[in-house]
């Protein structure tokens, strides 16, 4: 068996043509047989023995024990040999034919024997890769030191072989690298030593490219090769099926959850377990964040050209303007790699705002047909001649209840995107709410005119009276000054809602207690003690519907019903056509007054007034009819007007003259009035709703 001489990767030698002719008429005997893909595979058939390079020196090549058992084939076609090498092989070669004058980092005493193919061979099975990539830059340079022009096809074919491994290293270096993110934590070594043999070339060329003093683009570097390589990595996982199938979510959902999902969990394996296998220069996790930035925003952009439904335009605004910045950008474990990133907005600025501006008209006419829906709901129930849910205690109607959770889902959800888009939602839907509300009030003026026939006519109406707090409650709680004029016509349409709902009831007890009232005059005076009495029970018997009444609605149906009865009551007093001369009388009179006003105060309080504002007016008036002394009339009549100062120059003239002053003590007594003529009206009056039954002189 004929010694093969030892074969290093040098510079292919060109051939001259008398060796060409001979390669022309014979070929390899190895081409012959080899396939015609290009894979790295075990075999037990070992090649030709010109084919295979040993060195010389067999003794001094390291044993085969200190590699794997397996064998690795690697065919070749003339095919293959022939065909023109691209990419970073082609950037290699082309290193190679210019002699190599690069500075060579030599491996460890150990590994510098000579070494044959197939022992380089076993070594990138085995994942050695640094340790091969070692040895064939060994190789290269002893080739070239050696080059024997009486082997020029030998030589050619030896570079052909090495030129081969150096491809199957780079595929197999670069499948470890696209793997990065999979294996960092299980297999740390095997990340490692690929990412080695990278480190090793990109620093070879950058070093070339210094000695030359200019750069060439005619082909792919290691670098840009391995950038290429973390970009299909990053694409292959982003694209990706998700782990798990949601069934709930749209399409556009489910992907970018896993967009979000996936880069975020991956740039923290980047961070923990990859990039310290690199220099810093290689910038590491800045390269992963922009991949996943870039594909990330690529896919939104393309989602945000379609005509999106409302639930995905709110998806995909969410995204952009809270998930991806809050979630992702400024995570605790990321912050600090991905701001050194610079990444951006997932969508330039002005698509976002026309993203908004259809999420908003979206969501509001949304709103418009889920408040329309509920007021359908509302008036069916009462024209069905069922009887209102109690709740708490109370008529309950789900109305307030369905309306405000409509809009306030919608409302935060716009605020979780960000505060200014919640704002302007707000906005909007408070003016919604506005027309929803009229619409309400209308409706239940309908139902009042042409269903008081209606069993559970009553209920029906406190249950709507009862929806007034939470609307008020709500309005007040999501306006602001800019929004006041919305917020005070709100307001008044709620207060018209409560007012039409209480004359149901208002109206025709007044209307019985007014009756009574007559009863009351200068003529039966004494015999109108047990008028109170009455009245009392007449009201008695009325108000007791108003227990199902939200507390604080009772409290002002109840203050308006203290508030007519004093009313009335002080206006019955001002309807005379005789004044009582007789101290006696009057004393009766008054205090007859301060019955009717303990009596009428009681009541009233018990059942839920606060009107304790009105106390001291009927035994104010009582006290002024029951003195004699022109100055304690005038003092009594300046504690009066002090307390009330809507009173009128006429109506303090009506009381006075059931007494028999003269017409000067009357003057200096009404002089009063000026005094206190600016006093500032409060915003409860009492004798401004008193109408004098006829004039005055």
């Amino acid at each position: 068996m004929q010694k093969s001489r030892p074969l290093f990767y040098s510079s292919p030698p060109k051939l001259s043509k008398q060796t060409e002719n001979k390669k022309t008429a014979k070929p390899s005997t190895s081409s012959e047989s080899e396939p015609e893909s290009l894979s790295i595979e075990s075999s037990s058939e070992e090649a030709h023995p010109k084919n295979h390079m040993r060195t010389e020196n067999h003794k001094q090549t390291p044993p085969l024990e200190c590699f794997p058992q397996s064998l690795l084939e690697l065919p070749r076609t003339d095919h293959d040999k022939d065909k023109p090498k691209t990419g970073i092989i082609q950037k290699i070669v082309h290193f190679f034919d210019r002699g190599g004058k690069r500075k060579e980092k030599k491996p460890q005493e150990e590994n510098c024997q000579p070494i044959t193919v197939d022992q380089i061979k076993k070594l990138i099975e085995s994942q050695h890769f640094y340790e091969a990539s070692q040895h064939l830059t060994v190789m290269q340079k002893e080739s070239n030191s050696n080059l024997d022009s009486s082997n020029d096809e030998k030589t050619q074919g030896n570079w052909t072989e090495i030129e081969f491994l150096l491809e199957v290293l780079c595929q197999k270096v670069f499948s470890i690298i696209q793997s990065s993110i999979s294996i960092a934590s299980t297999e740390p070594e095997l990340l490692k030593n690929a990412v080695r043999v990278v480190i090793k070339w990109v620093e070879e060329e950058e070093e070339e490219e210094k000695e030359r003093s200019i750069h060439s683009h005619s082909f792919k570097t290691w670098k840009e090769e391995w950038r290429d390589t973390i970009q299909k990595s990053v694409e292959e996982r982003m694209k990706a099926s998700p782990v798990v199938d949601n069934n709930n979510l749209s399409t556009i959902a489910s992907t970018f959850l896993h967009m979000g999902m996936t880069m975020k969990m991956d740039m923290i394996t980047v961070m923990q377990h990859i990039k310290h296998h690199y220099p810093e220069d290689f910038q590491v996790c800045n390269t992963y964040a922009k991949f996943y930035h870039h594909y990330f925003s690529s896919q939104t952009a393309m989602f945000a050209d379609f005509e999106l439904s409302k639930k995905d335009n709110y998806l995909l605004l969410n995204w952009v303007q809270n998930l991806y910045p809050e979630d992702i950008k400024n995570n605790s474990d990321l912050v600090k790699e991905l701001d050194e990133a610079s990444l951006g907005n997932l969508l330039p600025l002005e698509q976002v705002k026309q993203l908004e501006q259809t999420y908003l008209s979206q969501e509001v006419d949304f709103i418009r047909c889920c408040l329309d829906k509920c007021l359908k709901i509302e008036v069916n129930s009462w024209t069905q001649e069922t009887k209102p849910r109690i709740f708490d205690n109370y008529y309950h109607s789900e109305l307030s209840i369905d309306a405000i959770k409509a809009i306030s889902d919608v409302q935060d959800c716009a605020k979780a995107i960000t505060q200014e888009l919640g704002h302007q939602m707000s906005a909007l839907l408070l003016t919604e709410l506005l027309t929803f509300l009229q619409s309400y009030n209308n409706e239940l003026e309908i139902f009042i005119r042409e269903n008081n026939q209606n069993i559970y006519f009553e209920a029906i109406i406190i249950a709507n009276i009862n929806n007034f707090e939470n609307f008020w409650t709500h309005t007040e709680k999501n306006t602001d000054s800019a929004e006041s004029d919305v917020k005070t016509n709100i307001f008044s349409i709620l207060e018209n809602i409560r007012t039409t709902g209480f004359n149901v009831f208002l109206e025709p007890l007044f209307q019985e207690s007014q009756t009574l009232l007559r009863q009351f005059n200068e003529k039966r005076w004494a015999s109108c003690s047990a008028l109170m009495d009455e009245i009392i029970t007449c009201m008695d018997a009325r108000i007791c519907v108003f227990k199902r009444l939200k507390n604080h609605h009772c409290q002002v149906i109840m203050e308006r019903i203290h508030l007519f009865l004093v009313q009335k009551y002080i206006e019955r007093l001002m309807w005379r056509n005789t004044t009582l001369k007789s101290p006696e009388k009057q004393n009766q009179l008054s205090e007859l007054i301060r019955s009717h006003a303990s009596i009428l105060y009681t009541f009233c309080t018990e059942n839920g007034s606060n009107a304790t504002w009105l106390e001291s007016a009927l035994p104010s008036l009582a006290e002024i009819i029951r003195l004699q002394d022109p100055d304690a009339i005038k003092i009594e009549v300046c504690a009066l007007v002090s307390r009330y100062p809507d009173i009128k120059r006429r109506q303090l003239r009506a009381i006075l003259n059931i007494k028999p002053l003269s017409s000067s003590n009357l003057k200096s007594i009404l002089i009063v009035l000026n005094i206190h003529g600016d006093a500032t009206l409060p915003s409860s009056l009492l004798f401004t709703g008193i109408r004098l039954p006829f004039p005055l002189h």
